[in-house]
């Protein structure tokens, strides 16, 4: 998660928010995304997320803003040199984004976060480690149920 951005301004010039992109030579802030979901509570929140992480290049966190999913994809408008492909027609979120707090000012860690889960097998063991019976949801339900007595009709 961690990623260094080489910052090289030339000569004395003073970096501002104004002209700070055109500084940025990795273009992070358009290479993921989040999207803040709800603070998941139950075993079956817990087990939507872990589906939602299952997914390739998909993390999970939680900071002081709440939860979030982190979706490490390129925007598929950005242009070789690192600038937008569609800057004049892009979308409103682009246009509100503001670089006050952005990468190039340091990496994000995982110290940005009360929680990270950067793969399926880190948020499983918090399930398991706040759920006391995790893995007994699965045997709960009435489809699980219905299997069982399958089963055990055709034993008989």
């Amino acid at each position: 998660m961690t990623t260094v951005i080489p910052i090289k301004p030339a000569g004395k010039v003073k970096i501002t928010p104004e002209n700070k992109c055109s500084f940025c030579k990795g273009s992070t802030c358009c290479t993921y995304l989040t999207h803040q979901i709800d603070t998941p509570r139950s075993m079956e929140d817990f087990d939507m997320l872990l589906w939602q992480i299952s997914h390739a290049n998909t993390q999970a966190y939680k900071d002081s803003d709440g939860w979030f999913l982190l979706v490490n994809n390129r925007c598929l408008h950005l242009a070789p040199d690192g600038r937008c492909g569609i800057y004049h027609d892009r979308p409103q979120i682009c246009r509100d984004h503001s670089n006050d707090e952005c990468e190039f000012d340091g990496p994000c860690g995982e110290g940005d976060f009360d929680l990270f889960f950067p793969t399926y097998e880190s948020l499983l063991k918090f399930c398991r480690k706040k759920f006391k019976r995790w893995d007994e949801r699965l045997k709960a339900t009435p489809e699980n149920k219905t299997k069982v007595k399958k089963k055990k009709a055709r034993k008989k």
